[in-house]
């Protein structure tokens, strides 16, 4: 599909959206940013204690300077996880659970994490900016 095919069927729902809200399309965006409802100061004792440093550098995480996952650096100022979800606190927990049940071929494992413990988690992940 030709670019201008493409912006115009994107355009003109975003337009409509902007002005349903009440926005603008001068008006910019804010960041998502991941707020879980969770207890962010239990997440970090979480992330800890599951070893998600053995493959993620994770600022605040002692040891926590793995280099086969991405960094977590700032990651409540991203907008998608793994480059393809949305991130938002119930897509965030949902991956930090079962990631394949998002992305099929990720190489991220699926760890034991309970849905409680993953709210937490994602709580603190999300503060990270």
């Amino acid at each position: 599909m030709p670019f201008p095919v493409l912006l115009s069927r994107i355009a003109w729902p975003v337009a409509l959206l902007l002005a349903a809200c009440g926005g603008n399309a001068a008006d910019p965006a804010p960041p998502l940013k991941v707020m879980a409802r969770g207890d962010a100061a239990l997440g970090l004792r979480l992330l800890t204690q599951y070893q998600c440093g053995s493959c993620h550098a994770i600022p605040g995480v002692p040891a926590a300077r793995g280099v086969n996952g991405p960094s977590l650096q700032a990651f409540g100022r991203r907008s998608y996880i793994a480059g393809r979800v949305p991130n938002l606190p119930d897509a965030l927990a949902q991956w930090i659970v079962a990631p394949a049940s998002l992305v099929p071929d990720t190489a991220m494992p699926s760890m034991g994490v309970s849905r409680e413990e993953a709210r937490h988690m994602a709580a603190y992940l999300g503060q990270l900016e």
